[in-house]
């Protein structure tokens, strides 16, 4: 029974490749994989330089604050629009402006890491936009050192003398 399923869908799967494809020909008015024109311009004349690519948190308690930023410009000749930031993990929530930054403007992109996670750090942001240098990845490190556990009991202090008997 499993040699059937396993047929009928590579059966399946084939079929639906061949049906998916299309034949072209060198004349058609498709671009076969030829070079671009020289004569095409940019996309766009927008850039951005960042002060850094990389925050290092060093060593940081658990639970302290997990909040840096990254300061940009926009050394283009047009506005830039930043389209999407991502960070690597849940844990890692970035902030970016959501107005165009204008031609020699800064920017800034804040970006919070959760530190009641206990371990290393080694997370990214990539930063989408209209930047003639395309996506930028942005790098968070560090270590997140575990709190000192409290004493959920108090301590056993012993015996401190016999207890007094009642007399009637």
């Amino acid at each position: 029974m499993k040699k059937l399923i396993f047929t009928l869908g590579l059966v399946a799967g084939l079929a639906t490749l061949s049906i998916a494809q299309e034949v072209h020909s060198a004349n058609d008015g498709h671009n076969h994989g030829a070079a671009p024109t020289p004569s095409a311009a940019p996309t766009s004349l927008a850039d951005m330089k960042f002060d850094k690519t990389t925050h290092d948190y060093g060593n940081i308690k658990q639970g302290d604050n997990g909040e840096c930023v990254f300061k940009f410009t926009n050394n283009g000749k047009e506005p830039l629009v930043i389209t999407s930031c991502m960070g690597s993990c849940g844990c890692t929530v970035p902030q970016c402006p959501t107005a165009p930054v204008l031609p020699g403007k800064v920017g800034e992109i804040k970006v919070k890491y959760d530190t009641n996670r206990v371990g290393g750090i080694h997370k990214t942001v990539t930063v989408n936009s209209n930047a003639k240098s395309g996506a930028m990845i942005l790098t968070i490190t560090g270590n997140v050192e575990a709190k000192p556990a409290d004493i959920a009991f108090p301590e056993n202090k012993g015996a401190q003398g016999a207890p007094v008997e009642k007399k009637s």
